[in-house]
């Protein structure tokens, strides 16, 4: 989509050069000018004007809402969170914390409370990453500048409390593993952007502005096999090729549990995560998916309602959350 939202010029077909592409037909991963115009030409700096701190999240409208909720018919209920993690692990190397006190409440009672604390951008907590954590040298959502943007007192600007109202709307998950018949997605193979079309194809569900798309690589069977799934210095994951895919279908929020494949061969700070400073999308890190794909095949359809709170941090580059898919 152009900024006008009017239907971009597709991308053309890729074929795959260094890694072995999981699907069929002429494919090749895009050029180093490729990429860079991804984020060049292609960005939605300035398109919600005043608006803009919230970025694509502007999508979401109420009529968007309101036909999110019709998709509800059972009322099941999915939550898409990993456990809060307090034991350290390579994948988990600043544990979360988590400690109980409890006390006397005279004459014969008593009460109990927790304390929290976290630093929950990572691997391990399942957490939204708020528009202004993440940047490249041209700058960071918006075209703002992180040195004026980013202070000790907090964020400035497309800060998580941009979303404080809550994010409804619709969510489409694409299953990566059923389409490859595979457990999970491998370093070998990357998800790339033509093979979330051909997903989105074989499933027969359509992207829409405004959607939550959620990307199911398989996380949890790869960690079973390998000991875990460590966030560094490598990963599996979605390739860079990915960000058309995202910008042509005006994506609101991406849902993954893999996340970007790590390293790239571009050498950017940033590979799909770039989505957020690029065009204003939403991240959700860490989803626990494999709950939602079962859910989908029982359901039998891979749409869904899904909703996200963030705590209220006024200026926080992200916030833990628990986001839930109701069917």
């Amino acid at each position: 989509m152009n900024r006008d939202g009017t239907a971009a010029e597709s991308r053309e077909e890729n074929t795959m050069t260094q890694h072995r592409v999981p699907t069929s037909g002429a494919q090749r991963v895009p050029t180093n000018e490729e990429v860079a115009s991804y984020l060049r030409d292609r960005n939605n700096w300035g398109r919600w004007g005043e608006r803009g701190a919230a970025g694509a999240i502007n999508l979401i409208t109420p009529e968007k809402r309101v036909a999110a909720a019709r998709l509800v018919t059972t009322g099941r209920t999915i939550s898409l969170s990993r456990p809060w993690p307090v034991t350290p692990s390579p994948e988990n190397p600043r544990p979360a914390q988590q400690y109980i006190a409890r006390h006397h409440r005279p004459p014969d009672g008593g009460s109990a409370g927790d304390y929290y604390g976290s630093s929950f951008h990572g691997w391990a907590t399942t957490h939204l990453d708020a528009l202004c954590h993440v940047w490249d040298r041209n700058g960071m959502w918006d075209g703002r500048n992180p040195d004026e943007v980013i202070t000790f007192g907090g964020a400035t600007y497309g800060s998580i409390d941009q979303w404080s109202d809550g994010i409804l709307t619709r969510g489409v998950l694409l299953n990566v593993p059923k389409h490859r018949g595979t457990p999970y997605v491998t370093l070998a193979e990357p998800v790339h952007g033509w093979e979330l079309e051909d997903i989105a194809r074989a499933q027969g569900v359509r992207l829409e502005p405004g959607d939550a798309l959620v990307v199911y690589s398989g996380r949890e069977a790869y960690a079973r096999d390998h000991g875990g799934f460590w966030g560094a210095p490598v990963r599996p994951g979605l390739h860079v090729s990915c960000l058309p895919f995202i910008r042509d279908h005006d994506i609101a929020v991406l849902i993954w549990d893999m996340m970007d494949a790590h390293p790239n061969e571009y050498h950017l700070p940033w590979a799909v995560h770039a989505a957020a400073f690029a065009y204003g999308v939403a991240l959700l890190d860490n989803a626990l998916l494999e709950p939602l794909a079962q859910a989908c095949e029982d359901e039998g359809r891979y749409e869904f309602l899904v909703t996200i709170n963030p705590l209220k941090v006024i200026g926080g580059t992200g916030s833990p959350v628990n986001p839930v898919a109701v069917f």
